[in-house]
């Protein structure tokens, strides 16, 4: 029993140990468990040199790499501090957001017209109408609708139409007229009549003695308008 247990690794059965150490030992374990394991080479192979290269050309180009993202975190700083003094020149000069949008996308229309895949579109479109207003079916659909138009233009119905409508216009515009020159003349009428120069008289008179009495209350001779009371005969008997 004693060396039974001794060859086998203790809760694996069936796995004995090589060298005989007994319980104790798991190298059947491990030896079982690392079989499997891959190997990593990335480590090994980030520390070697690119192929082609030597060791000082790729310690040049780090060193040029390193060189040119400093001036790019540079340039970006830089192009940070010029838009935050762009935006505050803007705002001094009242331009808002909508304003900037606007001037933005007129240059970029400004740029898609000048490119080279809009003129080659605008040519292409241009060849396009050509073709089409040439073709016999465009011919033949126009020359149709100019008939439909000059029948329609010279028949019965249609000039009734135009007639009826110009004479309601002509009738409108005399009503219009009629009726500014009865106005005119019931005013005329109404201001040369007897009631109302009686009226105009009246209130003319009304005027004057609001005017006179205005006038006589400021006259500095009348015992009222000076204020002092009359005097009084205190002579002794």
């Amino acid at each position: 029993m004693e060396s039974a247990s001794q060859g086998t690794a203790p809760g694996l059965p069936g796995l004995p140990c090589p060298e005989g150490r007994g319980r104790s030992c798991r190298c059947g374990l491990l030896s079982d468990t690392m079989t499997d394991v891959p190997v990593d080479n990335t480590a090994s192979a980030r520390t070697s040199a690119p192929e082609g290269l030597t060791e000082a050309e790729e310690e040049e180009l780090r060193s040029e790499l390193a060189k040119v993202e400093e001036e790019i975190g540079t340039l970006r700083q830089v192009l940070a501090a010029k838009e935050k003094h762009c935006g505050e020149l803007k705002r001094k000069l009242g331009l808002t957001t909508f304003d900037g949008l606007k001037q933005n996308l007129s240059k970029s229309w400004h740029d898609v017209q000048g490119s080279n895949a809009y003129m080659k579109t605008s040519e292409k479109l241009g060849e396009w109408n050509e073709k089409v207003t040439q073709s016999e079916l465009y011919l033949s659909a126009s020359s149709t609708l100019e008939d439909w138009n000059e029948k329609l233009t010279q028949s019965e119905a249609y000039k009734k139409t135009q007639e009826t409508l110009s004479q309601a216009g002509q009738k409108t515009s005399a009503a219009l007229s009629n009726v500014g020159s009865v106005i005119s003349r019931k005013l005329g009428d109404m201001r040369n009549s007897t009631t109302f120069k009686s009226f105009e008289d009246r209130v003319g008179t009304i005027k004057s003695k609001v005017v006179g009495g205005r006038e006589n209350s400021t006259d500095p001779q009348s015992p009222t308008g000076s204020g002092d009371k009359p005097p009084q005969d205190n002579a002794p008997f």
